[in-house]
């Protein structure tokens, strides 16, 4: 039996789509959306959408789409480190005020016969609906009183959101290091004349600048102007002077939510009420767009709520899982940024975009040649080169001279006796566990050791890992890093020695 009326909780893009589209799908069925805050009341400045993203709107409801593109900008994407900028060419980013973009989805909901209920609190218990929709955000007070199973991870990194009220000329991450520490900025235009600047940091540096207790002075529904006044001296090269904005704006840390059941009886989560990735890999506002996509299809195909969220659940998951371990390697990378800011800016765009393991080398070789070629001339000592068929082949075959090293190429044999065996394995390199590691490791080095052959799995998810790992102890202890791993990740091999997370790679005993 499909249902005849349903609720929907909670105003924001993921929650208007869902009820735009499940309208759409089935116009005789009473679709209701319930929002506490009115509807010109938002928190945020731009959302950004992604190529996939967009191809996934274009084939569910076109109209829509259509609207939001009008209305946002495109952009390239930039870093600049140390009076040097890298620009990846990418003119598929849409960036959109938020403000713009919940008009225009309440647009559409109306147009397609939705019901908007806004300025009141409802809780899933007491709605009259045969299911009802939870898009309540990653605070959900419904999967918080639900039998979903949910688990919320806190990462040690900080961070805000404000935004300038001008149009920067493209996407740009930017490290700045003062004297309490390393703060970096990922900014970028959106519609309106403003960007949006969100700014991240490390809790030593956090601390350092006293804003823990600038945090602690500032109410739940106030700005940390003393943290802004203070970004715009760290950050006044991007921003020209101008002035940071606030919206609520305070330093907090990212919760990445999941849930072991995503549906109870006739309540289904969607969005960040269900899960959450980092936003360094993937908005919130496209993950729930894209469930709404698949629970309208659901609903609307299968005979009888149960079905359809068991079908929308296996549909989704797989792939909100992937995202989620791609944005946790992401998170980790963002939070050890520091570290990094020593490589060359090419050098470390690539590191950047191989950072998850979700951008081949050679596809991003084709994307961005001109950054590739300088990064590839840094790692070789020599001037840029043109990205060749082959580029990881190239990568693999350079010779490694210097520091009492004479190889002809960056894959050794396995065994060398000089190097100590590191065959710890941690899902974290940056956690207890890896601090441990690296305390061990330099004990190794005082003792002798030349260096580390970082051994383990031979699955994927752990030679990335490994990679990370050698990265530290190659920053923090020194020596010659190997890292273990089978010829069929050659390509994350190579992608891992051109990004400086390690020196040289060896095949797993019997893989190459």
């Amino acid at each position: 039996m499909h249902p005849r009326r349903i609720a929907v909780l909670g105003g924001g893009p993921g929650g208007l789509y869902a009820a735009r589209l499940l309208k759409l799908a089935r116009p005789a069925c009473d679709v209701v959306v319930h929002e506490q805050d009115d509807p010109d009341t938002t928190f945020g400045f731009g959302v950004g959408l992604a190529a996939g993203t967009q191809r996934r709107l274009e084939a569910a409801d076109p109209d829509t789409l259509r609207d939001i593109v009008t209305a946002g900008s495109r952009h390239d994407m930039t870093m600049r480190v140390g009076g040097r900028t890298a620009r990846v060419r990418s003119d598929r980013l849409v960036g959109v005020a938020r403000t713009e973009l919940l008009a225009i989805l309440q647009r559409h909901a109306e147009k397609a016969g939705v019901r908007l209920d806004f300025g009141s609190r409802r809780t899933a218990e007491a709605l009259d609906a045969d299911v009802v929709v939870a898009a309540d955000g990653v605070g959900s007070a419904t999967r918080e009183a639900g039998d979903f199973g949910g688990s919320v991870e806190v990462g040690r990194g900080l961070f805000l959101w404000c935004g300038a009220e001008f149009t920067l000329p493209d996407a740009v991450f930017a490290p700045v290091t003062t004297p309490h520490g390393t703060f970096v900025t990922h900014a970028y235009p959106y519609s309106g004349g403003r960007s949006t600047f969100l700014v991240e940091t490390d809790e030593r540096t956090w601390r350092a600048a006293v804003f823990d207790a600038t945090t602690d002075a500032t109410p739940p529904d106030a700005t940390d102007t003393a943290s802004l006044r203070y970004l715009e001296g760290v950050f006044a090269a991007e921003l020209g002077g101008r002035p940071l904005i606030g919206n609520r704006t305070r330093w907090q840390r990212f919760r990445t939510v999941r849930c072991a059941r995503w549906s109870a009886g006739r309540v289904v989560l969607l969005g960040d009420a269900a899960h959450t990735a980092h936003f360094s890999i993937g908005s919130g506002t496209k993950l729930a767009m894209e469930d709404a996509i698949a629970l309208a299809e659901a609903l609307a195909e299968e005979d009888g709520a149960a079905a359809a969220f068991a079908r929308y659940e296996a549909v989704r998951r797989p792939a909100v899982e992937r995202l989620q371990e791609l944005a946790r390697r992401s998170r980790l990378w963002w939070e050890s940024f520091p570290a990094r800011t020593g490589l060359p800016v090419e050098q470390l765009m690539v590191a950047y975009m191989t950072r998850a393991g979700n951008v081949p080398l050679d596809r991003f070789a084709v994307t961005a040649p001109d950054v590739v070629a300088a990064a590839l001339g840094q790692f070789a000592g020599q001037d840029p080169v043109p990205p060749p068929p082959d580029v990881v082949g190239w990568v693999l075959d350079r010779p490694l001279r210097g520091g009492g090293l004479d190889l002809p190429s960056r894959v050794v044999p396995p065994g060398d006796p000089a190097l100590t065996v590191v065959d710890d394995v941690v899902d974290d390199p940056w956690s207890a566990e890896g601090d441990a590691v690296v305390a061990a490791a330099r004990r190794h080095r005082a003792a002798g050791s030349a260096g580390f052959r970082v051994v383990g799995p031979a699955d994927r998810a752990a030679t990335l890992t490994r990679l990370d790992l050698a990265e530290r102890l190659r920053g923090e202890v020194g020596g010659t890093v190997v890292v273990e791993g089978p010829a069929a990740l050659r390509a994350d091999l190579a992608a891992g020695l051109l990004s400086g997370r390690a020196d040289l790679v060896t095949w797993t005993e019997g893989a190459a």
